[in-house]
C-alpha cells in the first residue's frame, strides 16, 4: 500500500523532479504545456487597382493623389527641359538705344564714353587695369586712321603717330623689322597675364585646345551624319504617325517597331541619356504619338524616354503614364516583353524624394500593381527588387518632416509592394539578406501614427512570421517587441492590425523561451494585452466597431499569445496568479457558445490547461477550478472532436481536486470519457485514460466505472494501440491498477483478465515489444519509454493478475 501513490500517480506529472530523462520531457510536453497554432488572417484581395484602397485612411483626403487622370501631348514639356522648381517668364522690357545713326557712317555708331564731370580721368584699377595692353587701341581705329571719339563737346581726338597703319609700301618693312626685335619673355612684360606660366606653356595649351575643338567637331560631324541618315528618318516617320501604313489597323505595330528602331540606333551610336543634340526633336516627335492613346505604343513610347533620362515635370508624366497602363491587369503581358521594369527600378535608386516625389509614387505604384502577378513576381525578384526596396526605405526614412507626407505615399506602395513578394517562397531568403525585415521597424517607428503603413508592414510580418528564418531575423531585431506593443496599444481600435500584429508576436513566442521572455518583460505587456482582450469581448451592449467573428479572431490571436508565453517556466506562474487575465478567460467561456465561436473556446481551454499546470497557493486557476470545471463542461458536449480533446486535457489537470472528481462523477463526465476510448485516436485516449485514472483514485467511482465497461475498453486499447506507443500502454496500466485498487477490490471479468495478462506478458519481452518498430532512428527513445513509461507499472499489474488477492 506504501507503492500505492506512485502507482497511482496524477495524471500530470510535476515540475521539479530530479529525473529529466527524455522521455519524461517529451511526456511533460505531450500532457500538459502545449504551443498554440491558429490560422493566418486573410488579406481579401482589391478589386481595382489604385493607389490606395477602400479600406484606406487616405480615401476621404482631399490631398492625396489621384489614381485617376488623363494625359495629352500637351501635358508634356518639348524642349526637354530639366524641372527647376519655379520658371521664370521671360521679361516685357526690350532696351533700345536712344539715338539712331545713319548706316552710311559706321564710325557714329560706336557709343560715345561719358563725359569726365570733373575734368580728370580716372585711372581704372583692378580687373580693368589688366586690360589695358599695348596696342589695345589700334582696334578702335577707323579705316582712314582717324578715330570719331568725342570726349563731350570738346575738340575731336588726334590717333597717335605711333599707331597710324602702314601703307603697303612699308609693309615688308615693317615684317622684316618685327623679325629683328627680340621677343620679350613673360617676366620682362610689364604686365604678367594670370595662368601663363611661359610661351612654351601657352604653346601647349593652345594645341590641347585645337585637339579638343578637333575631336569635337569629329563626334559633331559623326553624330550630324548618323542624325541625317538614320534617326532623322524615322523621326518623319513616327511624326507622320504611320498614316503611311497600307494597313491602318497595324499602323500602332508599325510604330512600336519604328520606336524599337529609334532605341537601337541611339544605343548603337551611344547617344542615349543626354548624349544626342537632337534630344528635344526626339523628345517631340515621341511626345506627339501619345494621343493615339495606346498602352502597347505608349510603353515604347516610355522606354524611349526613360532611357533619354527626362526629368521634372516629363519625368513625372512618364510615370503617370506607365501607372495608367498597369491599372489593367489585360496590360500586364506588356510588362514582360520590355526593360520598363528595371529603368523603373533605376529611377528608384537614382531620383531623388525632394525633387521627385510624386515621380517616385506613381513608379512603386506600377511595381504595386505588377506585384500581384505571379509570373511577374518572379521577374522582380530576378531583377534585384527587394535590394532597390532596401535603398528605397532608407532613403524614405532619412527624408526631412517637410516631405514626411510625400514619404508616407510612397511608403504606403512600396509596403504592399513587399507584401505581394512575400507570397513568393523564394523570396524568403532575400528579405533576410536584404535586412528587409529590420527595416521595416524602422519605418514603423517614422511612421508609428500612420494606419495605412502599420497595416501593410503587419500584414508583411504576419506572412514571413511563419517561417524560421524570418522569425529569427525579426527576433533579432532591438525593441521590435516593445514597439508592436505600442502599436497595439496606439491603434487597438483597428482590427486588421491589431489581429495581424497578435498573429505575429504568437508565431514569435511559439518555438523559443527566450522571445516568451523578453516579449513577457516589456514595458505594459500584460496590461496592453488584457485592455485589448477586454476591449474585443463583445459583452451586451459593446459598442466595438468590430463584428463578432472579426472580435473572436482578435481573440483567438492574443489568447494564443497569452498560451504560448505561459510555458516560460518564470512566465507562466505570474500568469496564473493574475486574476484579471484568469476571469476573462473565464468570462470567454460563459458568453460564447461553442457552435458559434468553436475556435475561440477551444484556445481558452487550451490556455488554461497551460496555466493550470502551475499549482500554486496563488494561482488564480486553482482558486477557481470548480467553476472552470463548470464552464468547459459545454465543450465535452461537443461534437467537435478537437473541443472534446482540449476539455478532456483541461480535466485531466484540475481532476487531481476532489471537488473536481465529484462534479465529474455527478455529470456523468466519465461515461463521455468511457465512449472516447473507442476513438482509436491515440492522443483522445491517452488523455481520457489519464482523467480515468484520476477518477478511479477515489474507492466509491471504481465500481461504477467497472458497471460503465471501462476494463473492457481499456484492454482495446492497450491491445490495438499500446504496441506503438508506450506512454499510452502505461497510462493504461495505471487506470487499471487505480480501477482494481492495488489488487484489493474486486478484478474484472475473468476472461478480459486472461487476456489483458497475456498481452502484459508479451508486452513485457523487450525483442518482443520492440520488434514492430519501423523507424530505426527512433528505437532507442522507444526503448526508453518501454523500459520508463510502462514497464515498471505493467510488471506490477501482472503480479496482481497472476495472484489475485
Amino acid at each position: 500500500m506504501e507503492a500505492k501513490p506512485k502507482v497511482c500517480s496524477p495524471f500530470i506529472l510535476q515540475r521539479g523532479t530530479s529525473r529529466k530523462t527524455s522521455s519524461e520531457i517529451v511526456s511533460e510536453a505531450r500532457s500538459s504545456l502545449r504551443v498554440q497554432t491558429t490560422h493566418r488572417p486573410f488579406t481579401p484581395k482589391e478589386g481595382q487597382r489604385q493607389l490606395f484602397g477602400q479600406n484606406s485612411v487616405r480615401a476621404g483626403r482631399d490631398n492625396r493623389p489621384p489614381s485617376t487622370f488623363s494625359l495629352h501631348t500637351q501635358h508634356f514639356d518639348s524642349d526637354s527641359r530639366p524641372g527647376s522648381g519655379t520658371r521664370l517668364l521671360p521679361l516685357d522690357h526690350k532696351p533700345k538705344f536712344p539715338v539712331t545713326f545713319p548706316a552710311e557712317d559706321p564710325c557714329r555708331a560706336i557709343p560715345k564714353p561719358p563725359a569726365d564731370l570733373v575734368g580728370v580721368r580716372r585711372q581704372p584699377t583692378g580687373a580693368r587695369a589688366r586690360l589695358l595692353k599695348t596696342g589695345s587701341l589700334t582696334n578702335l581705329l577707323s579705316i582712314n586712321g582717324e578715330t570719331n571719339y568725342k570726349s563731350g563737346p570738346g575738340p575731336r581726338l588726334k590717333p597717335l603717330a605711333t599707331k597710324q597703319l602702314p601703307s603697303k609700301e612699308d609693309a615688308g618693312f615693317q615684317r622684316a623689322h618685327v623679325k629683328t626685335i627680340p621677343r620679350r619673355t613673360a617676366s620682362e612684360s610689364r604686365v604678367k597675364q594670370p595662368d601663363v606660366d611661359s610661351g612654351l606653356r601657352s604653346t601647349e595649351c593652345r594645341a590641347e585646345q585645337k585637339t579638343e575643338l578637333r575631336c569635337t567637331n569629329t563626334d559633331e560631324d559623326a553624330e550630324a551624319k548618323i542624325w541625317s541618315k538614320d534617326i532623322l528618318p524615322l523621326l518623319q516617320q513616327l511624326e507622320r504617325g504611320g498614316s503611311d501604313h497600307p494597313d491602318p489597323e497595324n499602323a500602332v505595330d508599325r510604330l512600336c517597331k519604328l520606336c524599337d528602331d529609334l532605341y537601337g540606333t541611339l544605343s548603337k551610336a551611344e547617344l542615349l541619356e543626354r548624349r544626342c543634340k537632337h534630344r528635344s526633336a526626339i523628345l517631340r516627335a515621341l511626345f506627339g504619338l501619345i494621343d493615339l492613346n495606346s498602352a502597347q505604343l505608349n510603353l515604347h513610347i516610355a522606354e524611349l524616354c526613360l532611357a533619354l533620362c527626362v526629368s521634372g515635370n516629363n519625368l513625372l508624366n512618364i510615370c503617370k503614364l506607365i501607372f495608367q497602363i498597369s491599372r489593367s491587369e489585360n496590360n500586364d503581358a506588356l510588362f514582360q516583353n520590355c526593360s520598363i521594369i528595371d529603368m523603373l527600378l533605376e529611377v528608384l535608386c537614382r531620383e531623388d524624394v525632394s525633387k521627385c516625389g510624386y515621380a517616385l509614387l506613381y513608379c512603386v505604384g506600377t511595381l504595386k500593381f505588377l506585384s500581384g502577378n505571379s509570373t511577374i513576381v518572379k521577374l522582380l525578384l530576378d531583377k534585384n527588387s527587394l535590394g532597390v526596396a532596401e535603398k528605397l526605405l532608407q532613403k524614405l526614412s532619412a527624408v526631412d518632416d517637410s516631405l514626411h507626407t510625400t514619404a508616407g505615399h510612397i511608403l504606403v506602395q512600396l509596403t504592399v509592394t513587399l507584401r505581394n513578394l512575400a507570397n513568393n517562397s523564394d523570396s524568403r531568403p532575400l528579405f533576410v539578406s536584404h535586412c528587409i525585415l529590420p527595416a521595416l521597424c524602422m519605418v514603423l517607428r517614422r511612421h508609428c501614427k500612420d494606419q495605412d503603413i502599420c497595416t501593410n508592414i503587419s500584414r508583411i510580418y504576419s506572412k514571413l512570421s511563419s517561417y524560421s528564418e524570418c522569425r529569427l531575423a525579426l527576433t533579432q531585431t532591438p525593441d521590435c517587441y516593445q514597439l508592436f506593443l505600442e502599436l497595439l496599444s496606439k491603434h487597438h481600435q483597428k482590427q486588421d492590425l491589431v489581429v495581424r500584429l497578435l498573429f505575429t508576436l504568437g508565431n514569435l513566442t511559439s518555438k523559443s523561451d527566450e522571445p516568451r521572455q523578453q516579449l513577457f518583460q516589456c514595458t505594459g505587456c500584460v496590461d496592453i494585452l488584457l485592455q485589448i482582450y477586454h476591449s474585443y469581448q463583445q459583452r451586451d451592449g459593446s459598442t466595438h466597431t468590430a463584428s463578432p467573428k472579426e472580435a473572436d479572431d482578435v481573440l483567438v490571436k492574443l489568447i494564443r499569445v497569452l498560451a504560448n508565453m505561459c510555458i516560460h517556466p518564470s512566465v507562466g506562474p505570474h500568469l496564473a496568479s493574475n486574476v484579471a487575465c484568469v476571469q476573462l478567460l473565464m468570462e470567454t467561456l460563459e458568453l460564447r457558445s461553442v457552435q458559434e465561436s468553436e475556435e475561440l473556446l477551444v484556445t481558452v481551454a487550451a490556455t488554461i490547461n497551460n496555466l493550470s499546470f502551475y499549482q500554486e497557493e496563488r494561482s488564480a486557476i486553482t482558486a477557481n477550478q470548480l467553476t472552470i470545471a463548470q464552464l468547459i463542461l459545454k465543450l465535452m458536449l461537443s461534437s467537435n472532436m478537437e473541443a472534446l480533446l482540449e476539455a478532456t486535457r483541461v480535466y485531466g489537470n484540475l481532476s487531481l481536486s476532489k471537488d473536481v472528481r465529484d462534479f465529474l462523477m455527478q455529470n456523468k463526465v466519465d461515461q463521455f470519457l468511457v465512449t472516447v476510448l473507442d476513438s482509436k485516436s491515440v492522443e483522445m485516449c491517452f488523455y481520457a485514460c489519464g482523467v480515468l485514472t484520476n477518477l478511479a483514485m477515489d474507492p466509491p467511482n471504481r465500481v461504477p466505472l467497472l458497471l460503465e465497461g471501462v476494463s473492457g475498453k481499456l484492454l482495446d486499447c492497450l491491445k490495438d494501440l499500446g504496441g506503438g506507443d508506450w506512454q499510452l500502454a502505461g497510462q493504461v496500466c495505471q487506470a487499471m491498477w487505480n480501477l482494481i485498487g492495488c489488487g484489493s477490490e474486486e478484478l474484472p471479468d475473468s476472461q478480459e483478465s486472461v487476456v489483458f495478462l497475456r498481452i502484459l506478458i508479451m508486452y513485457t519481452d523487450e525483442e518482443e515489444a520492440l520488434q514492430w518498430m519501423e523507424n530505426e532512428h527512433m528505437t532507442d527513445f522507444h526503448r526508453q519509454c518501454w523500459k520508463i513509461e510502462f514497464l515498471p507499472v505493467a510488471q506490477k499489474l501482472m503480479k496482481v493478475l497472476q495472484h489475485p488477492v
